[in-house]
């Protein structure tokens, strides 16, 4: 439902009083994104669940407790990867494939994926 003209001409006044006030956080807050702030906690989630997987198998044969606690910390770091994959939504899933694609940051791996399609139709 779209705003009334009242509406939009209270929420421009809001708006400019809101950059003229605290234009360093107006700046901030313009820069930032929903996309910039999940990929972050993506990177994060994916680190910590390595970090858990490594503590697991350092010491899941040894000290029971540490094991176990590596797991959680996998376990959780899951659920957070989850939770802002879906906040990304698919729109987000396209643009971070498409900006790794542009970067080439599959390298080697897009030469072995055409190098195995090339065998395969042989």
């Amino acid at each position: 439902m779209p705003l009334s003209e009242e509406e939009q001409r209270v929420l421009r006044e809001i708006e400019r009083s809101f950059y003229e006030n605290d234009p360093e956080f107006a700046r901030q807050v313009s820069s930032k994104t929903l996309y910039r702030h999940a990929g972050r906690n993506l990177r994060w989630a994916a680190l910590g669940f390595i970090a858990g997987l490594v503590v697991l198998v350092a010491s899941f044969a040894s000290y029971l407790i540490l094991g176990i606690l590596g797991f959680l910390g996998m376990l959780f770091s899951a659920l957070i990867f989850e939770r802002n994959l879906r906040a990304m939504g698919k729109a987000g899933l396209q643009s971070i494939s498409e900006n790794v694609r542009s970067r080439g940051g599959m390298g080697g791996l897009d030469d072995a994926k055409r190098r195995f399609r090339q065998r395969f139709q042989r």
